[in-house]
């Protein structure tokens, strides 16, 4: 436990889906005494963001209520990561409601568009980098600027992903999004550190989610294996012999947001088991 991260407030995006790993962050941050703020979308928007691949305003809200179930302080409001009022208005409402802004997790991501580069769409394309690298962008930015204004520092953490470190097939957007998200960290940490703001990007193996279950069904199928098959082979390469699991990246981020990484700035850190250790 950390005890000095009780009554932080804490903004995590893409967090209104069950069983996701920003659902799985907000309930270990709440755990140690934050006050939580979820952010998604909140409804369907285009065919490339459908109701079944994003967290509904009524998702997220039976979330926050299960928290505060606990005892714990939260809140939620709709923030498409695209737009930079949105996002800017998601940091304000954290402020309005519960007086600060000290963690950032920057986790809204698409990760279902999925193609060979011959097959893939530039709007497909631009979807995923939008969401996923202007959306951390967006993120950094209005973070930082209230937490430079409040003048005690902050954390923030970026949701990247293996693939941050090593390249997939069929995954030419998505690896490239999540590329970039290791240098954007790199230089938002070299900007920011003056300030007391620590940057850093926990890159998970992965996790069987909702996303995780799609990805599985997914892969399986371009690969040619049986599901079962196809998950044998993934535990078989990993050496601590499973896949992630939600609490494997809760635990990382509590981690990073607490006192005991107070030095840790400009990191990419693999919570993979092993499979990933560049």
């Amino acid at each position: 436990m950390y005890p000095e991260l009780k009554g932080k407030v804490a903004v995590i995006t893409g967090a209104g889906r069950r069983k996701g790993l920003g659902e799985a962050m907000a309930r270990r941050l709440a755990e140690e005494g934050c006050k939580i703020v979820l952010t998604d979308i909140g409804h369907a928007e285009g065919e490339h963001m459908p109701e079944s691949a994003v967290g509904t305003a009524s998702e997220m809200q039976q979330i926050v209520e299960e928290i505060r179930a606990g005892g714990v302080e939260a809140a939620s409001v709709n923030c498409n990561v695209l737009n930079p009022e949105e996002v800017e208005g998601a940091a304000a409402f954290a402020v309005d409601t519960f007086g600060s802004l000290d963690i950032w997790i920057n986790n809204a991501g698409i990760g279902y568009l999925m193609k060979p580069i011959v097959d893939m769409s530039i709007d497909e394309w631009d979807t995923v980098l939008g969401v996923n690298l202007r959306g951390v962008f967006l993120g950094i930015q209005a973070a930082a600027r209230r937490m430079i204004a409040q003048g005690q520092g902050g954390r923030i953490v970026n949701i990247g992903s293996q693939a941050s470190k090593s390249g997939f097939g069929h995954a030419s957007a998505y690896t490239t999004s999540k590329h970039g998200i290791v240098g954007l960290t790199r230089v938002a940490a070299m900007e920011l550190g003056e300030h007391g703001i620590n940057v850093n990007t926990i890159c998970p193996n992965h996790v069987t989610t909702g996303l995780g279950a799609w990805q599985n069904d997914h892969f399986s199928g371009v690969t040619g294996r049986e599901l079962d098959q196809y998950m044998a082979d993934m535990r078989a390469r990993i050496p601590m012999g499973r896949p992630g699991m939600q609490e494997d990246i809760a635990k990382a981020c509590a981690f990073l947001c607490s006192e005991q990484a107070a030095y840790m700035t400009a990191e990419c850190m693999n919570v993979s088991g092993g499979e990933e250790y560049h």
